[in-house]
């Protein structure tokens, strides 16, 4: 799971991030409200952490512009303060949970795995463009009826793409979801891996289901016909 935390106080930062990372989370930072909208905008997180009271920007309003802009990453706000109006108020924003200061890291992955467990129930395992499928619980793609067999860097690079049919995902976003480090601009990597979905896909149905967008990236059709 890769999650982005949102915290100014260095101290509070590093004990979630190490706590976090010692449970095998991928984990990013930020410590100021105008960076973290950017990165909520623009880089695929499972769930977000974040601080209520940051310099820039402030989580309401970051809570506000994400949803807004339809950008549906999970987040569990955190605050030091604990009262019911503060909570309410970050609920109302668009937060999927409330965390108030100090708490126990173990409390914080337990929310998160709660999170995790809600946002992947049933419904939410199925992913369809077109004729095809993918099922995040039994990781099966089919087109159609006939199952593809994809390895497991082919079926996340695919379910990424799939998550927001039509939006554009640069070569960069694609490296850091899937294989989970930096994008070398000599490696073609991503472009072969796209490659080998498009011949298993095509092997099923003719329909061209991810379109290449030059000197960008990738994205899924949104209606492939």
């Amino acid at each position: 799971m890769k999650v982005l935390v949102v915290e100014d106080e260095k101290k509070i930062a590093d004990f979630m991030i190490k706590g976090l990372e010692a449970r095998g989370f991928a984990v990013d930072a930020c410590d100021n409200g105008d960076d973290a909208l950017i990165l909520a905008l623009t880089r695929p997180y499972d769930t977000i952490i974040l601080d209520i009271m940051l310099p820039g920007k402030d989580g309401i309003s970051i809570l506000k512009s994400m949803r807004l802009k339809g950008v549906n990453t999970p987040v569990i706000a955190v605050s030091a303060r604990s009262e019911l109006d503060d909570r309410i108020t970050g609920l109302d924003a668009g937060a999927d949970d409330y965390l108030a200061k100090p708490f126990f890291v173990d409390e914080l992955i337990a929310r998160l795995h709660a999170i995790n467990r809600r946002t992947t129930g049933a419904q939410l395992n199925l992913r369809r463009v077109g004729e095809l499928s993918l099922n995040l619980a039994t990781r099966e793609v089919l087109v159609g009826e006939v199952r593809i067999d994809l390895s497991p860097r082919e079926f996340n690079l695919l379910e990424f793409l799939m998550r927001s049919p039509g939006r554009v995902y640069t070569r960069t976003q694609i490296m850091e979801y899937v294989w989970q480090y930096d994008f070398d601009p000599n490696t073609n990597i991503v472009d072969v891996c796209i490659k080998r979905i498009r011949k298993k896909l095509a092997e099923a149905s003719p329909v061209n289901f991810v379109e290449t967008i030059r000197g960008v990236g990738y994205r899924m059709i949104r209606e492939p016909s």
